[in-house]
């Protein structure tokens, strides 16, 4: 045996070399037969070189066909990277998914800006949604809060220009724009008969997102409004001021909070719960499952309650989740939004970029409330009157007009403590009176009609009353004093 394999190399090595001369006479072979079948392709043939025939992704030839075919024979000159977005955007779309979309070099601007210290726009989080442009939440503060947009509207249009079928990065470029301008839009509202028209001016929207004040007792509230670069930071130093007023319980805020940064939330939620318990997962789609921990080296020491809504989604979906599976801090308010998938964004070279649903998350205790929401522990839902639609200051209701505007203002006037009558969208005398005794008392000319100076200071004492009437925050205040010792 021993003598056998040493023999067998020298007969190998002779066998390579004989194979060696072969294979590299059959290479210059075929590069002499390919050179000529080129030439002849490309002197006589008018068919285009399939990119396709050496490329595994066969299903593709379709695609490059019709690419090919526009390009070539459509009526008009087109622009060939209006195509290459336009398949890109398609492709991306035919995933029926709200959180993923193509943005083109504008629009990933406007994404970036989003979450960097401000922009100029209206100051909403959207979202598309069965080929609607659906309002997630407004913006603490913003042009489109103080204008009464509320989570869940739908924008119909823009300018009178309909945002039907148009992705959320589409819809965004349409509805931002400079400080100091105007933008109408058409929204409806469940439980409103017809399309409410708003008319906004655009303003700064500066990424603040976290804002505090000292209660009666020592208890402190912090409103975390959205997810940016430096929320943490933010809220961090809130706390540090807190503290040093003697803050005793501490209500976090999450109402009407749309979201952002994923990691901002993972190191918000670790601020309130122990050190090694699991703030959450990220689930991929083969199932593999990426647990993140809290790394906090000593919890707060004080009472704290979470308060959440309808606006509250994603990221404050995923702090309010957290805080309650793994710290026991209890929720109040009402059902949040829904949203339980993770996206990340890639971009290209041009500046364009897309963003896409790359994983879901689950909650430390593994629950996916994606489209379900997180139910609070204690439900408490705010007045009727916090509910209640804007009305344009531009447009005027008067005497013997009937419509929805006119109903909404008898129920603003009712809960301002003013009689309107008969609460049925028709203006008559009762009314007009209830109106001119509003308008003495806000010192505002007396001429029964409800327009501009008299709608703006309208809905400000409606504003006010939500404020001084905060039946959610009112209750995290009585749960924490029962708490604080």
């Amino acid at each position: 045996m021993e003598e056998e394999n040493q023999k067998q190399p020298k007969e190998a090595g002779k066998f390579i070399k004989i194979k060696k001369f072969t294979f590299i006479m059959g290479i210059f072979l075929l590069i002499f037969l390919t050179a000529g079948i080129t030439t002849i392709a490309l002197t006589f043939g008018n068919e285009k070189v399939d990119p396709l025939a050496t490329n595994k992704h066969s299903e593709f030839e379709k695609l490059y066909s019709t690419y090919d075919t526009i390009k070539d024979n459509y009526y008009e000159e087109i622009d060939p990277d209006k195509l290459v977005d336009g398949a890109i955007n398609g492709m991306i779309k035919s995933l029926d998914d709200p959180y993923s979309t193509y943005m083109d070099k504008k629009e990933a601007s406007s994404f970036h800006e989003s979450i960097s210290s401000s922009f100029e726009g209206i100051g909403a989080e959207i979202q598309e949604q069965d080929g609607q442009i659906m309002v997630v939440s407004p913006i603490k503060g913003s042009p489109a809060e103080k204008a009464g947009v509320k989570p869940n509207d739908i924008i119909l249009s823009v300018d009178g220009k309909s945002l039907e079928g148009l992705s959320s990065s589409e819809a965004v470029l349409k509805i931002r724009g400079e400080k100091g301008t105007k933008v109408d839009l058409s929204i409806t509202r469940a439980g409103e008969p017809e399309p409410i028209a708003l008319t906004i001016k655009r303003d700064t929207i500066p990424i603040e997102t976290v804002y505090s004040e000292m209660l009666d007792d020592g208890v402190a509230k912090i409103q975390v409004t959205s997810f940016s670069e430096h929320t943490v930071k933010e809220l961090e130093t809130a706390l540090n001021d807190m503290s040093k007023k003697d803050m005793k319980g501490l209500i976090l805020d999450l109402r009407g909070n749309p979201g952002g940064l994923l990691d901002q939330a993972i190191d918000m939620a670790s601020l309130f719960i122990p050190n090694g318990e699991v703030v959450l997962q990220v689930e991929e789609r083969s199932g593999k499952k990426d647990v993140f921990k809290s790394k906090n080296n000593g919890e707060l020491k004080i009472p704290v309650v979470v308060l959440i809504d309808d606006g509250s989604a994603s990221a404050s979906e995923i702090v309010a989740a957290a805080v309650s599976e793994s710290a026991d801090i209890p929720l109040i308010g009402v059902k949040s939004f829904g949203k339980g998938t993770v996206q990340t964004a890639q971009d290209f070279d041009d500046g364009s970029n897309f963003k896409y649903t790359a994983a879901k998350w689950l909650t430390p205790e593994g629950n996916w409330i994606h489209k379900k929401g997180i139910k609070p522990d204690i439900k408490v839902n705010l007045p009727d009157y916090a509910s209640l639609p804007y009305i344009s200051p531009d447009k005027e209701l008067k005497a013997s007009d009937s419509s929805s505007e006119v109903k909404a203002a008898e129920k603003m006037l009712k809960a301002a403590g003013y009689n309107p009558g008969k609460i049925d969208g028709f203006f008559d005398e009762e009314t007009t009176n209830a109106v001119k005794e509003f308008q003495k008392e806000q010192k505002v000319k007396e001429t029964g009609i409800i327009k501009d100076d008299t709608t703006v200071k309208l809905m400000q004492v409606i504003r006010e009353k939500i404020l001084e009437n905060d039946t959610q925050v009112k209750k995290a205040v009585e749960v924490l004093k029962k708490e604080i010792k």
